[in-house]
């Protein structure tokens, strides 16, 4: 019997939904259930073939839970060694190198010193950094946001230099992006499944968070989905993600990725709506159950995205994009 794990916290709807749909497959040999956890031993192994990680992120336990299970051959969705050491800075750092347009971003230290630091811990950091320089590559306005986590926790709109260091100031520990504003004509929001499946949404961050999903635009040009799909795919397969969601500000015609690090993306029902929930339970489905299909006891069983592949070969990712632009 392969068992399929879903381990979540308090969202209640795209979990039980997704273990309904899984079972109501009945798929010879496959069980979904939601993780039971009573002793984490290291070293032995997990009962589950396939986990689908939900709450990791706020949980370390769980994540250290997860690394132990993926070491004994468990399909950890998504990869816990990968989304343990991925943050957003890198991954606007990877987008440049495979070609798909995002906004002018920095990464700035922490307003107050990391626990246990002093000055003397920041001997080769300029002082004071080169503000200048860059209020001048990022322009007004601009986001202040953290390179790591979501949820639009800490994130300000800035419009001047004393607005930013007001918000600065309020920052503590916090490493934080300056990022330029896309001032954009269309916003989509767009599930990736398995690093081949994807769903296109609408999307107003400006709205309500139940409203952002309730968009009356006329229809995209074909082309322009096109390639969001495209740059879809082409992000999470660098990165290694099989459940994670890309948001994208269109200007000009241009998409530029504003948000790609989201391996437990929201799929409430009552917030994206019935027909993109449907999507999303039954997509993130027929992955699993696929992933429990191939899975082989006792291997390594994660995915492990192009860039990690690249390196590990002693590759860069980057060398075709820029090939192609000379």
């Amino acid at each position: 019997m392969k068992k399929i794990g879903i381990l979540h916290g308090k969202e209640r709807t795209f979990p039980h939904a997704l273990i309904e749909r899984i079972n109501s497959l009945n798929e010879p040999g496959i069980v979904a259930e939601p993780v039971n956890i009573n002793q984490v031993a290291q070293g032995a192994p997990s009962p589950y073939a396939v986990i689908l990680d939900r709450i990791s992120q706020d949980v370390p336990f769980y994540r250290a839970y997860l690394k132990n299970a993926a070491l004994n051959g468990t399909a950890v969705v998504n990869n816990p060694f990968w989304w343990s050491a991925d943050e957003k800075f890198f991954n606007n750092c990877l987008a440049t190198k495979l070609g798909v347009a995002v906004p002018n971003t920095v990464i700035l230290p922490s307003k107050d010193h990391p626990a246990d630091c002093s000055a003397e811990s920041f001997s080769n950091l300029a002082f004071p950094l080169d503000w200048d320089g860059i209020f001048s590559y990022i322009g007004w306005p601009a986001y202040f946001k953290p390179h790591s986590g979501g949820g639009w926790k800490n994130v300000y709109k800035v419009h001047n230099p004393d607005e930013f260091f007001k918000a600065y100031a309020e920052t503590g520990q916090l490493v934080m992006l300056l990022q330029s504003e896309v001032q954009f004509d269309d916003y989509y929001r767009c599930y990736c499944i398995g690093g081949t499946d994807v769903r296109i949404m609408p999307y107003e961050p400006r709205n309500a968070h139940h409203l952002r999903y309730v968009v009356d635009r006329p229809p995209a040009a074909p082309a322009l989905l096109e390639r969001i799909k495209r740059d879809v795919l082409t992000l999470n397969q660098a990165l290694g993600y099989d459940f994670n969601t890309v948001e994208f500000g269109v200007s000009n015609g241009v998409p530029y990725a504003i948000d790609f690090c989201n391996p437990a993306p929201d799929a409430d029902r009552n917030s994206v709506g019935e027909e993109n929930f449907k999507w999303v339970v039954d997509a993130a489905a027929r992955m699993l159950v696929t992933r429990a299909k191939s899975h082989r006891d006792g291997a390594d069983n994660l995915t492990w995205g192009k860039y990690v592949q690249a390196s590990a070969a002693g590759k860069f990712i980057g060398a075709a994009t820029a090939a192609k632009k000379k």
